[in-house]
């Protein structure tokens, strides 16, 4: 099953960023495969821990390499945040997959996904929807075409925010 690709224009490249691939299409084949293999199995109603535990033991199955619930820290003035981003899954260090248990998908999970695709420099990711009667409908998959940096100041608004000079601690990775 092929889902075609949202494109992210203009967004801010890693520079470790990994770039996209036509063989990517046939690995994110593969994930589509195991979450459709999963769905079929358990339906939809359940926990999204449920559902990300069955896949990645269908993609251990097909012999895919995954990391879970990966930290991803903000880059910000040379400093990494914690910010308390986690991304669901890497599969074989390309592909972000964001597992969703909600009744619809909205424009904020594409732009969650957009979010870890831009900081973590990974060039594509799925947003999967267990919560729906067939899967296909609950598949999105979307493509980071990093072209421009993202500003690096802030906003004079911010400068003032009495919150920022709390929260903005040195934290080296």
């Amino acid at each position: 099953m092929r889902i075609e690709p949202e494109i992210a224009g203009e967004v801010r490249q890693h520079p470790t960023v990994t770039e996209y691939r036509p063989a990517d299409n046939q690995l994110t084949d593969k994930i589509i495969g195991a979450a459709i293999e999963v769905h079929r199995t358990l339906g939809p109603g359940l926990l999204e821990s449920a559902y990300e535990e069955c896949t990645c033991y269908e993609l251990s199955q097909m012999g895919l390499g995954f990391q879970r619930q990966l930290e991803l820290p903000v880059r910000y003035k040379g400093v990494n945040l914690d910010c308390g981003f986690r991304m669901d899954l890497i599969v074989e260090s390309t592909v972000v997959v964001e597992l969703k248990t909600v009744s619809e998908l909205l424009p904020i999970h594409s732009a969650q996904l957009l979010t870890y695709l831009k900081l973590s420099g990974h060039p594509i990711g799925l947003l999967i929807n267990f919560n729906v009667p067939v899967l296909k409908k609950g598949l999105k998959r979307l493509v980071n075409h990093s072209t421009e940096p993202a500003p690096d100041a802030p906003s004079e608004s911010l400068l003032s925010s009495p919150r920022l000079s709390v929260s903005a601690v040195n934290k080296q990775l």
